[in-house]
């Protein structure tokens, strides 16, 4: 009650000095907490609560202050300890986004009076010892938030800089995805396994993320919790790019020949499999990062979300700009070497624009970030709490799959269309640029140029995906809105499918005009392959903003199956990508047709078509 006090008093002194939507959002904040405790407090008392948060008037506002403080008198009975403390630091976060304008003393009071007087506001029944333990951890979870240093309000300017780094990420992904592929089947891997060496991607998701976020997450580094992270995932990328870019030469001098280069296939993979686990270790604290920079705000949430995803489709734009582009080796021409020929050599080049990327953007984002380091006690804390709760995670990681039984169908049918959808993209995201290649070119990943011509074509290809993908992303959120999520998702994947089936019917005629093997192709070929993948920036744009795709446990698994089957079902019907494409487009087309006719809308939209 001591700590209700001490709330009302700084509610009182800084009322003026709040905005009505700050006192609205406050309001509104506690009520939730009420919600999570079943509403013990009479609902009269909310309502009015409710109607007294939304005038303008000063003098009305004070009136809700004293309406919030008789509610908390009210129902302070009903909210646990932990909640309390919620309640007063999120208040704390009003005063911090508004400068402070409150005396500091207050502000120290009531930290003191939360951390110290917490038993005061808890019921004065007997607990079992069982209880007595869950207060302990519930006090030592919380009281560690509420004592850390103030953090100054971090401007939308430095967010900008922080959220950077994804453009260096970025941009290393769309070289990564448009010509490592070709270039393994250059080494010479055969096309039936080349997919195998993407299997690190999700097995790397699977299990290096969640370690390093739970990592960072009790880092005690002076410099901060996430940005090490970073930096060591950034290091880690320009070592495997590296590796990759100089496996030829390394290979050449283990004893590779022209014709056999086992070594520098070892050398490639190991390099590729760094580079994933790489992206993973940095991908995680970068997004944690914005996340502590914000705080508990969710506007500023969401802004530096969407900086995030503009700098990620900088990087998809500028990255697959540098793998099109097939002049490199003239710049950068010490990247010529016996073992490393022109299509190397502007591989190794755009690397070497890769690693200067992702030092100064890595940079930027690390100086820009000023994180509060965690001190021993805290982690402590954290530990404990990681303790108390791990045989807890455990057994909900053992009792997943057993929760499948209680899905209802609607989530069933989402999951399904999930999998479907993704069962699409990745054959796609394996071979758009190898397809380019090999069926319209008509080329040979181990003979000549033509190939090679072929994939930096694929690769202005995903350039221009990008930059639809970017555009649509502008209305996708309204579109999704004013229409219904699931029914735009359903027409994304037919449009995904007819795509698809275009991809199939265009390698069909490039095979019959007789070119494929004896001269390039003809520019209506190429012009009709380009318009192919510009229209799939449309249905990528919504697989990516709808959210239930998102499922972080399913998707890895997917795409383990695609990346283990995809290779030798192709070469079960002579090879080529054609058999992958079909497996994508008949997915695409079930999913879709499934998610227009069995994912139900709302009424609200419903009644607008």
């Amino acid at each position: 009650m001591v700590d209700v006090e001490c709330l009302h008093e700084v509610l009182e002194a800084s009322i003026r000095s709040l905005s009505v939507a700050k006192v609205i959002m406050l309001v509104d904040y506690y009520i939730d907490l009420l919600k999570d405790n079943n509403f013990k407090v009479s609902h009269s008392a909310l309502q009015t609560l409710n109607t007294k948060s939304c005038t303008k008037d000063v003098k009305e506002r004070m009136v809700d202050v004293e309406c919030l403080h008789e509610v908390l008198e009210a129902s302070i009975r009903s909210l646990s300890v932990a909640k309390i403390i919620m309640l007063v630091d999120y208040y704390i976060d009003l005063l911090k986004d508004n400068n402070f304008k409150v005396s500091h003393s207050a502000l120290q009071a009531l930290n003191f009076t939360t951390h110290s007087c917490v038993g005061s506001v808890m019921p004065n029944h007997r607990e079992g010892d069982r209880g007595q333990q869950n207060r302990g951890r519930a006090r030592a979870s919380t009281s560690a938030a509420v004592r850390a240093p103030v953090r100054a309000r971090v401007s939308l300017r430095q967010l900008l800089r922080v959220a950077s780094v994804a453009s260096g990420i970025q941009f290393g992904w769309a070289l990564q995805l448009s010509l490592l592929t070709p270039y393994v089947q250059q080494l010479g891997i055969p096309h039936q396994w080349a997919s195998i060496i993407w299997l690190c991607g999700p097995v790397s998701g699977l299990f290096v993320q969640p370690l390093v976020g739970h990592m960072s997450d009790r880092c005690t580094s002076r410099f901060g919790r996430r940005r090490p992270f970073i930096l060591v995932g950034a290091v880690a990328i320009v070592v495997a790019v590296l590796i990759i870019a100089f496996a030829a030469d390394i290979g050449w001098l283990l004893g590779d020949t022209e014709a056999n280069r086992p070594a520098a296939i070892a050398v490639f993979v190991i390099g590729f499999w760094i580079l994933d686990v790489a992206n993973n270790v940095t991908q995680g604290p970068c997004r944690a990062l914005l996340g502590d920079l914000t705080s508990k705000d969710p506007r500023r949430t969401r802004v530096a979300n969407a900086y995030y995803s503009l700098f990620m489709a900088i990087g998809n734009i500028l990255g697959y700009a540098t793998g099109s582009y097939s002049g490199w080796y003239k710049i950068f021409t010490f990247a010529l070497s016996p073992a490393c020929t022109i299509s190397c050599a502007n591989l190794k080049s755009a690397f070497f624009l890769d690693i200067a990327f992702i030092a100064v953007t890595t940079y930027i984002s690390i100086m820009s970030a000023h994180e509060v380091p965690l001190n021993s006690t805290e982690a402590a804390h954290a530990e404990a709490g990681a303790g108390e709760s791990g045989s807890a995670e455990e057994a909900f990681m053992w009792e997943l799959f057993g929760t499948f039984k209680y899905f209802s169908t609607p989530v069933w049918i989402i999951l399904s269309v999930t999998a479907l959808t993704w069962i699409g993209w990745f054959p796609f995201t394996l071979f758009d640029t190898d397809w380019m290649g090999r069926e319209i070119y008509g080329g040979d990943p181990n003979q000549g140029l033509v190939y090679d011509s072929g994939v930096r074509m694929g690769a202005l290809g995903l350039l221009l995906n990008s930059v639809v993908l970017a555009l649509t992303s502008l209305f996708m959120e309204r579109l999704c809105r004013k229409r219904g999520a699931g029914f735009v998702w359903g027409i994304s994947n037919i449009v995904m499918a007819v795509c698809f089936l275009a991809m199939l019917i265009l390698t069909y005629v490039a095979n019959s005009m007789g070119y494929v093997g004896k001269d390039l192709p003809p520019a209506g070929i190429v012009i009709a392959a380009l318009v192919i993948f510009t229209i799939l920036g449309f249905p990528l744009s919504d697989a990516l903003y709808v959210e239930v795709t998102r499922f972080s446990n399913q998707l890895p698994l997917v795409e383990i199956i695609v990346s283990l089957g995809s290779g030798p079902w192709d070469q079960l019907f002579g090879g080529g990508n054609s058999p992958a494409f079909v497996v994508a487009a008949v997915s695409a087309l079930i999913s879709g047709l499934i998610a227009v006719l069995a994912i139900p809308r709302s009424q609200k939209t419903r009644s607008r078509v």
